[in-house]
This record gives structure tokens, C-alpha cells and sequence, in this order.
């Protein structure tokens, strides 16, 4: 058995923020880092490598899992603001969240990112624009990193924090004890044991089920979250352009008039690509873009999502999204493709009526029906909302825009965490996407440094 006295269960935006701050403070304990995922220079997905041309369902998924966690090959985008992202503020306050946001954002820049453009909807004439047609543009400064560009910050925090804090990948926890003494013995799939004092489950969104099992056995309360639902829209960028130059990423929301319910952008990538994911076994899309221009394509992409919010005797949200994404996995073999024009005329598009696309997709999917797959309210949501988005930025709602389906975004049962982020058990924490708390790599990290400043305290 090896002794430690603090251990990080996940390698993501907040464990890596996390051992960062530690090695900084340089605080007398032993920390150690696990994570069932890659060291930050094996996680090369398979089609990057021109191995396949889809995805091969590896376990676990290099794009989700490793040193970074999913926000490693995302295209590096950290949202400051306490207006969406997560509830980081409601546990330390208003000003401390923002205080830590700013924090993170320091050292992005510091690590090389100080070139990347801080953006800002706060005075943007879109948010004008957006309320002529009903439409709302949440508040946030945005430092656009670019994946190529935030690998290689990854790169220069590991080579900082691994001098002080041990790191060891490919690594899966079949189990947690609390021991009599308060202390705490976790068992991988290697065999070892680790003992340590403090322990921190930073897992992420790919974590969450694991987590739920952790908590369940430690007798550590959970409250059940929502899961969002939706697709990945694809256009040319010139279609998005005078909104993406001067806020790049806008987070717009709208509230249908035939359900009421709030359909949201999310994640927008101009000049990027659009990806697949696995998610415990199930496929999945997202989008990426790049700093570097010579890596832009001729499309923009960002998602369209519904939250999907269950009352009783129902409260296994991220069930609901998985069997959704597992139809969509069944039909189309893993991403299902379809034109917008083709949705609304209620046809599957065919390869055929794809060689005449106008619009070329930058993942090759499936060409098929989404109405077969989205539940019909959330699809008449997305559909009301590609209308809207017409109104501000025309061609949106064109024939040949691509919806890639389905997105789903999973969300951890929201841990019973204090103001430390500590659970009921002593010296249990929970932080990051992982716990519920943060839903996004600003809020993540930010809880990262907070409960690295709260550990330092102890020793």
C-alpha cells in the first residue's frame, strides 16, 4: 500500500488546476493524481490519426478521458462569468467565483495564452439585436484558446505541476473505503492500494457515474440534475461571421412559443469542426475549432440544446439521454446527419440529396431521419429556434444547414458539498464537472484553485 496525504481522483480542468495550485503553494504533503484516461501526449483519437474514419468506441475515449479531461481537445474555450457554467458563486460567493475566474485565466495566459483574444458580450450591439427577436445573449468575457493552443498550455501546467505532485494514468478506481481512523484506501484496477488522508473526486462529466456510486456508498447525499438534449448545427461561416468576429462565442436564449421551453446555443466553433465522442459506450457529437489558421475550415458549428428537467417516480435524467443517444447509435451506426431542409419537409436525407449539398460536412455521419431519434417536443424546440436564429443571422435556417444528432450534455447528480466543496464525510471532497457544482473549464478550474487554497490551509 502507498501513503499519501492528499489524492486527486481525475486529471480534468479542476484536478488539473488543482495539482497546479498545490505545486505553486508548494504545501508539505504528498499528492498523488489518478486518472483512468492518457498522459496528455498519447491522447490522439483514431480518426485524427487517419486510423478510421469513425469512431471505434475505445475505452477509455482519448477526446474524454486523460490528462486535461474533455476540455483537452475541445477548442479551449473558458466562459468568466456566474451567469451560466455552473454554481460555483452559490457555494463561495459572487465575488470569490469571479475572483477565481480571473485567477485561472491569469495563468492560461502566463502558460501561453496570453495571445489568444479576450472577447466580451457585456457592450455588443448583438445583444440588441437579439432582443428586437426575442432573444437573449447571457453576459460573459470569453478567452478563446484553440485546441492546438491549449494542448500546448496543458503541456507547460503538467511539466510545472508533475515536479511536485505525482501523476499516474491509465488508472481506474474499482473501489473506496473510509477507514475507521478517517482516513481513506482506494483500490485500482491494477491491484494497488493507496491510503491517504484527504481525498478529492474531480472525475468529470464522463465521471459521473462513478461518482454516484462512491457517494452512494459513502452515504454522501446527491441531489438528481437535468440532462441536455439536442444537435450539432453545421453552416458556412460567413453565415455567422459579423456575430462570431465580435463575441465569438454567444450564448443565446430563446423561449419557444409553442412549449415555452428555453432552447439554448452552446459551444460555438467558427471556422472549426465537428467531432464524435464516447461517452460510457455511446457516441456522441461535439464541435472543436483551432487557433491556428492554416487548421480553419469553411464551416462554423454550434450546438442547439434543451434541458430536460424529470419529476417523480422518474429521476435518472442522464438514463433518459443515454437511450436517446443509444437509438441514434442504432440507427446511424454512431452520428446520425441530416439537412435542416430535409428535416422540415419530413424526409430522411439520403446520400443522394448529401452529393448535392451545398454545405460540406467536416464529420463523416450517417445520413438519416433525426424525427426518428429527438422526441418530437425537443425537436419542434430546436427546429422554433433555427427560425429564431434566422432573424439575426439569415441563412441560419437554409436548406442545406447540416444538424448533427444527437449532443447530448450529461450532468453529475449535484453532490452535497458546504462552502469548502467538502462533503458530510471529513476531508471527502467533491469539485469539477464531476460533483454538479461547475459545468464548464472556467467554473471547473476556478473550484480546482479554491479547494487547492483550502488544502494548503491544512498542511
Amino acid at each position: 500500500m502507498k501513503d499519501y496525504d492528499i489524492i486527486v481522483v481525475g486529471a480534468g480542468a479542476a484536478g488539473v488546476f488543482l495539482s497546479y495550485e498545490l505545486a505553486k503553494l508548494d504545501i508539505n504533503a504528498s499528492v498523488l493524481m489518478l486518472d483512468k484516461g492518457a498522459p496528455l501526449e498519447d491522447r490522439v483519437c483514431p480518426i485524427k490519426r487517419g486510423i478510421t474514419k469513425s469512431c471505434l468506441k475505445c475505452e477509455p475515449c482519448h477526446i474524454m478521458n486523460g490528462y486535461g479531461g474533455a476540455g483537452t481537445l475541445s477548442d479551449g474555450k473558458y466562459n468568466i462569468t456566474t451567469k451560466f457554467g455552473g454554481d460555483l458563486h452559490r457555494y463561495v460567493g459572487e465575488d470569490k467565483a469571479m475572483e477565481l475566474m480571473e485567477y485561472v485565466d491569469d495563468v492560461l495566459c502566463s502558460m501561453g495564452g496570453a495571445d489568444a483574444k479576450l472577447y466580451s458580450t457585456g457592450d455588443s450591439e448583438l445583444k440588441t439585436e437579439c432582443l428586437k427577436h426575442n432573444l437573449y445573449l447571457l453576459d460573459a468575457k470569453v478567452r478563446h484558446l484553440g485546441t492546438d493552443r491549449n494542448v500546448q498550455i496543458l503541456g507547460k501546467m503538467y511539466d510545472y505541476s508533475s515536479k511536485k505532485v505525482d501523476m499516474q494514468f491509465r488508472t481506474t478506481i474499482e473501489d473506496v473505503e473510509k477507514n475507521a481512523d478517517g482516513t481513506f484506501t482506494l483500490t485500482t484496477n491494477k491491484g494497488e492500494e493507496y491510503h491517504c488522508k484527504d481525498l478529492v473526486l474531480a472525475t468529470g462529466r464522463s465521471g459521473s457515474k462513478w461518482i454516484g456510486k462512491v457517494c452512494d456508498k459513502l452515504g454522501v447525499e446527491q441531489r438528481k440534475n437535468r440532462v441536455d438534449i439536442g444537435v450539432r448545427v453545421e453552416l458556412p461561416a460567413p453565415i455567422f461571421k459579423h456575430i462570431t468576429d465580435d463575441v465569438y462565442e454567444s450564448k443565446i436564449v430563446y423561449k419557444t412559443d409553442k412549449y415555452n421551453d428555453q432552447v439554448r446555443t452552446f459551444c460555438m466553433n467558427p471556422y472549426g469542426e465537428v467531432v464524435s465522442e464516447n461517452t460510457n459506450g455511446i457516441v456522441t457529437v461535439n464541435g472543436h475549432s483551432y487557433a491556428d489558421p492554416s487548421l480553419h475550415t469553411e464551416n462554423t458549428n454550434f450546438a442547439l440544446l434543451v434541458s430536460n428537467h424529470f419529476t417523480e417516480p422518474f429521476d435518472d435524467s442522464n438514463e433518459y439521454g443515454e437511450s436517446i443517444a443509444r437509438l441514434s447509435n442504432m440507427l446511424g451506426g454512431g452520428v446520425l446527419m441530416q439537412r435542416f431542409g430535409d428535416l422540415v419537409k419530413g424526409r430522411r436525407s439520403s446520400e443522394r440529396r448529401m452529393k448535392k449539398c451545398f454545405t460540406r460536412p467536416t464529420l463523416q455521419a450517417t445520413p438519416g431521419d433525426l424525427s426518428l431519434v429527438i422526441p418530437k417536443r425537443q425537436l419542434d424546440d430546436i427546429i422554433e429556434m433555427i427560425y429564431a436564429l434566422d432573424t439575426i443571422a439569415p441563412g441560419t435556417a437554409n436548406e442545406d444547414t447540416l444538424l448533427y444528432g444527437v449532443e447530448v450534455k450529461f450532468y453529475n447528480s449535484v453532490v452535497d458539498v458546504d462552502e469548502k466543496l467538502e462533503t458530510a464525510v471529513p476531508n471527502l471532497y467533491a469539485l469539477g464537472d464531476g460533483s454538479g457544482v461547475t459545468h464548464s473549464l472556467s467554473q471547473a478550474s476556478a473550484s480546482g484553485v479554491y479547494v487547492a487554497r483550502e488544502l494548503a490551509e491544512k498542511y
